[in-house]
């Protein structure tokens, strides 16, 4: 049977990548729609760690990271020692996007991160970053033929970050229309269940002007805001249509994690090389060059607090027993969290596998999962000699204080709480993996 637009039931969920609770309440006395939905709800917090593409995945599968396994942007292979970015392939299980088609239901998603490259769905997907192929980010494939017209864009060109606010902006506007332009492209003939529209455009201002949209009297701060009214505008034209839509509906808008200003980034395998647990068997060709990693070595880490011992279990060159694990993650944790930055403290935590994911966790969880303080980046970058520094960058991620709006006032806690809120929506159980 084939649903009219009146007796269907609909669940509209609009993403606002990066965006503070505490920043929307701020600055929504200046943006009206914003206004409309901020305050309303408690904030989320974030998986952990608080990246997007953890994040995501754990919305589009309504399960943490120990039942999907996507633990960060990057994965080791245990044979060559090269990383390579995770993306969609790396996904176990299955997503709310098949569970909602196996009751013969329709979604369109819009710029979703981590679903990329794009797989079959019953509906309509243009998968958000990593994509950097739009042929390869697009099902069903006629969709390429009007995005293409239409100039979409996968994802801004932050390169010049910091060192060129304007151009930084200009591009941001670019892909925020390119966003709305699929919005009405895939919006308006009301054939779909579930509707998902991410606008990842203040995750990559606030990383390189965060400051700006904080304070009033910065320099950039009008500069922003005048971005931030088209942004605001944009939100408006979501929830007016959805306002519009007849029957039964459910609208909820979130951020994948918080933002906050940078106090320093704080390079895990810097800190690592200096308490001679890792050490590099050739110069690094630039930051990625994991495959410098020694023999000898200890454990190193990946992007973001992600901190692998290299045992001859896990690693083709690894030399370290299983009798040896404990000793070593108990050191390395105990000085993480004694690691102070101009007097502060880094770290919030510093947990095992088992501690934080459980005894199942799926696929290559880290051994160690460090959580610093708000304002403290975790990097792991291979051609750093120092621990702390600044590289360009103003804002980073938090895992508190994710801004959360549902329009009947339901509250979701954690990131994949907001995918079992379309489970539920649709009385469809919990997902099998």
């Amino acid at each position: 049977m084939i649903l009219t637009s009146t007796k269907r039931k609909r669940f509209v969920v609009l993403g606002l990548d990066g965006l503070p609770a505490s920043l929307a309440v701020k600055m929504a006395a200046r943006l009206p729609n914003l206004n409309r939905i901020a305050g309303k709800n408690k904030p989320l917090t974030a998986e952990t760690p608080e990246l997007s593409p953890v994040n995501w995945t754990s919305f589009f599968t309504a399960a943490g990271p120990e039942t999907h396994g996507v633990y960060g942007f990057t994965k080791l292979d245990r044979s060559s020692y090269t990383l390579s970015i995770n993306n969609f392939d790396n996904v176990y299980g299955s997503t709310l996007f098949d569970r909602i088609g196996e009751k013969g239901l329709v979604s369109k998603v819009i710029n979703l991160p981590n679903t990329y490259p794009a797989r079959p769905l019953r509906g309509m997907l243009i998968s958000g970053f990593v994509a950097d192929s739009l042929e390869k980010a697009v099902y069903p494939p006629f969709l390429l033929a009007p995005l293409k017209k239409s100039g979409f864009i996968l994802e801004a060109d932050t390169s010049k970050g910091l060192m060129d606010p304007q151009y930084l902006i200009d591009q941001v506007s670019k892909t925020l229309e390119c966003r709305l332009n699929a919005f009405e492209m895939l919006w308006n003939d009301l054939a779909w269940d579930l509707f998902v529209i991410v606008f990842t455009e203040t995750d990559r201002l606030f990383h390189f002007l965060y400051p700006a949209f904080e304070d009033t009297n910065h320099p950039l701060h009008n500069v922003c805001m005048n971005f931030m009214i088209k942004w605001d505008a944009a939100i408006g034209r979501v929830l007016d249509k959805f306002d519009a839509l007849p029957g039964d509906k459910k609208l909820i808008s979130f951020a994948d994690h918080g933002f906050t200003s940078l106090e320093t980034e704080v390079d895990l395998n810097a800190f690592l090389i200096q308490k001679g647990l890792l050490s590099l068997k050739h110069i690094p060709s630039d930051q990625w060059d994991s495959t410098a990693i020694s023999d000898e070595s200890k454990a190193f880490a990946l992007d973001p607090g992600r901190i692998y011992i290299h045992t001859a279990e896990r690693f083709d060159r690894g030399q370290v027993s299983k009798d040896e694990i404990q000793s070593i993650t108990e050191t390395i944790a105990f000085d993480l969290m004694e690691l102070k930055f101009n007097g502060q403290q880094v770290m919030e935590s510093v947990q095992t596998t088992a501690e934080l994911y459980g005894e199942t966790a799926i696929g290559n969880p880290p051994d160690l999962i460090c959580t610093a303080k708000p304002g403290f980046d975790l990097k792991a970058k291979f051609d750093r000699k120092d621990i702390f520094g600044f590289f360009g960058r103003t804002g980073t991620h938090t895992r508190e204080d994710a801004f959360f709006y549902s329009s009947d006032g339901e509250q979701a806690d954690l990131m994949r709480d907001t995918g079992k809120m379309i489970l539920n929506w649709f009385n469809i159980s919990p997902l099998k993996n």
